[in-house]
């Protein structure tokens, strides 16, 4: 366990350390907050298997195209509630010292990458609990799992970006919903038209195109979230 003197003094050593090293010692920051607390990813962990669960007691069988979309559809909602909280849940004081300690850039890579990590975890749990609840055949197990990996690249790099700006409001809740909904929804409909490719088994080249509007929205949004959040962090 972290005694105050301990955590100050290692805070302190992002002083003589570059970016890189910072963005490690930051996602591991993290990763031990939520590892002591569990509290939020035990409840998005809930969530998502009792809705799961709620959607077999209602359908118990459905067909491959409604398969594919109810199963982003939860994916969704599960990362809003699970990144929502990236800055949200950072006190002012906080930030100011985070702020005089590390750089903006640091900040926003190492959130974005826990971020990255928990939807992965996150996105393993769910698709392996809902195939073995609603049984459905997949043409292209292994293209099916790539579309949910760069599913859940996609969703951490956009709503961490959200979640930064939306902190400085003071109706942060609101405005996330409202910056994410143009970005979120293109996202997510290139992203069933992907998974829909590989669950009916199609040859892959006709996912390529589908492939390179996700990366490049990946990288666009990583992209501007480090041009813009510096001036954010400066707020």
């Amino acid at each position: 366990m972290y005694q105050p003197v301990l955590l100050i003094t290692k805070l302190l050593s992002l002083f003589k350390m570059n970016l890189s090293g910072q963005v490690k010692f930051l996602v591991r920051k993290d990763i031990v907050l939520e590892w002591r607390s569990k509290y939020a990813f035990n409840g998005i962990l809930l969530y998502v298997v009792s809705t799961i669960f709620v959607c077999y007691l209602s359908f118990k069988r459905v067909d491959p195209i409604t398969w594919n979309a109810l199963f982003w559809i939860i994916m969704l909602f599960a990362s809003v509630n699970a990144i929502a909280k990236s800055f949200m849940q950072e006190s002012k004081g906080r930030q100011l010292y985070y702020y005089s300690l590390t750089s903006a850039r640091a900040i926003i890579l190492s959130k974005i990458i826990y971020n990255v990590l928990l939807m992965l975890l996150l996105s393993a749990i769910a698709i392996f609990f809902y195939a073995l609840v609603f049984k459905n055949q997949i043409g292209d197990v292994w293209f099916y799992l790539l579309a949910v990996f760069i599913g859940s690249l996609s969703f951490a790099s956009v709503f961490t970006m959200i979640s930064g700006i939306a902190s400085k409001a003071s109706n942060s809740g609101a405005l996330m919903a409202v910056l994410s909904f143009p970005v979120i929804i293109p996202l997510l409909i290139v992203l069933i038209k992907f998974s829909k490719n590989a669950m009916d088994g199609l040859d892959r080249s006709v996912s390529y195109n589908e492939i390179g509007v996700l990366l490049a929205i990946n990288i666009i949004v990583i992209t501007v979230s480090l041009l813009l959040f510096p001036f954010l962090w400066r707020d």
